[in-house]
């Protein structure tokens, strides 16, 4: 750079023509003389604000500047429309809700296992597959059960007879006992008669001692027959064939075996749909191994997670608006807030926290809040677990006490996913087989039953 051109960089027109600084505060032209950059920036910020003051001050504007007056009125306007639309959108949208996007789909999930070890070797349905309670799912193998089954009802056949001949021998006990004592009353007579004999030298000493002897064996006798029958009568006193202790214990071996046989095949708990299936045919599985799972979708509610400093208004019975994804944020859906979980996610957490030890750092903490839908909604426009919902609030509604939930299971719901009665009605079947092969065994009229009664049917199960 040359050096007049130095100069030129480094000094400034102090005022007057051809000076930025006179020509903007209409001063004289003065002769330049050098200044520091930041110095002329200095002076200059010093000079506009001083303007700017004075002429605020004084009230008076430039002809210029009159000019803009209606473009700035209109600008004014505008701007306080704007504030005025996003106060009223305050007032009626915000204003009193709280919201968040934390809120997700949930419901019932059914798991289904296997109440017994064994081999699959059917698999019956797949996945989104829709299925009835009762309906069965899988079924395993059933050769060793069966054979189980088969041999505790031959058990059971062997026990009737032989308490049915402890009754017998009960019986004949007690006619033998009888027996016994109307020989020994004879024996009494005879000993009596040979007594009186003896005296007058009619019959001898000697038969007068055999007499005697026949009473006492008699008598002994009688003794030992009463003591069997109080044995055999411990049996089977107080009791007949089907209520006698040895021929429940029996029955009972034949419900634990055919429990064994009957639960090869898995029914579904309740209807919905299949989902996460992972049983194959061939699998080895055992009573913990999940082979599935069962949704129903009749009955869904939403959780909503706020933050603790949104809580401080939410109560059980306040309106919800809610919108999902799944079908556009033109669509909506209606609730009401059941209740509030009684702690937060991380009290339940695998791994609760533990304040006590170390730096306490603080974490906003979220609490679940359960939601229930309209079912009309729900039946035309069904959600699937998972859905987030952006989740809408009117804390502004007065609702219940927070101690005071309103959740409520409804009857239908109740019946259909809370209540699974087919494992209670799994013995039925049995007792009455268990009937016939007493009442076959038990013939007294000496008729030939069969020894094991009924047999279980062969191939697959019911």
């Amino acid at each position: 750079m040359r050096e007049e051109e130095r100069e030129e960089w480094f000094s400034e027109p102090t005022g007057g023509e051809g000076s930025p600084v006179g020509d903007l505060l209409g001063e004289p032209p003065r002769a330049r003389k050098p200044i520091h950059p930041r110095s002329r920036f200095r002076r200059l910020t010093a000079r506009l604000w001083s303007r700017m003051t004075r002429r605020f001050r004084s009230g008076s504007r430039p002809p210029e500047e009159d000019e803009g007056i209606p473009g700035r009125k209109l600008g004014r306007a505008i701007v306080f429309f704007l504030v005025l639309l996003v106060f009223l959108f305050w007032f009626v949208f915000i204003r009193g809700w709280v919201v968040t996007n934390d809120a997700y789909v949930t419901g019932n999930v059914a798991p289904v296992k296997s109440q017994v070890a064994g081999t699959v070797v059917e698999v019956c349905v797949e996945n989104t597959e829709r299925v009835e309670k009762g309906q069965v799912l899988v079924r395993l193998d059933g050769l060793k059960s069966r054979v189980a089954l088969q041999k505790a009802e031959a058990d059971l056949a062997a026990t009737v007879r032989r308490v049915e001949a402890l009754f017998s021998q009960v019986a004949r006990l007690r006619h033998r006992i009888g027996e016994q004592k109307a020989a020994l009353g004879r024996y009494r007579y005879d000993l009596g008669l040979y007594r009186g004999g003896t005296t007058s030298g009619v019959i001898s000493e000697q038969q007068s001692i055999d007499a005697q002897w026949k009473v006492q064996e008699s008598e002994q006798a009688i003794a030992a027959l009463e003591a069997e029958l109080r044995g055999s009568e411990a049996l089977v006193q107080g009791t007949t064939v089907a209520t006698n202790p040895m021929v429940q214990e029996a029955a009972q071996r034949v419900r634990d075996a055919w429990l064994d046989w009957y639960r090869r095949r898995i029914p579904a708990p309740v209807s919905g749909y299949v989902a996460r299936r992972s049983v194959q045919p061939g699998d080895q599985i055992t009573p913990e191994k999940l082979l599935m799972s069962v949704v129903p979708l009749g009955y869904v509610w939403v959780v909503a997670n706020f933050r603790e400093r949104e809580l401080g208004e939410m109560r059980p019975g306040q309106p919800v608006v809610l919108k999902a994804d799944l079908y556009g944020w033109g669509t909506r859906y209606h609730g009401v807030v059941e209740g509030l979980e009684p702690g937060s996610g991380s009290v339940f957490s695998l791994l609760p926290p533990d304040n006590a030890t170390g730096n306490y750092v603080h974490i906003v903490e979220r609490v679940p809040v359960r939601i229930r839908l309209d079912p009309k909604e729900l039946a035309r426009r069904p959600l699937v677990l998972g859905l987030t919902m952006v989740t809408r609030v009117h804390v502004a509604e007065r609702g219940n006490s927070i101690r005071d939930p309103i959740t409520r299971i409804p009857s239908k719901a109740r019946e259909a996913d809370y209540q699974s009665f087919l494992y209670l009605r799994e013995l039925d079947a049995i007792e009455g087989r268990i009937r016939s092969i007493i009442e076959q065994n038990s013939n007294r009229n000496g008729d030939a039953p069969s020894a094991t009664g009924a047999r279980p049917p062969q191939g697959r199960a019911p």
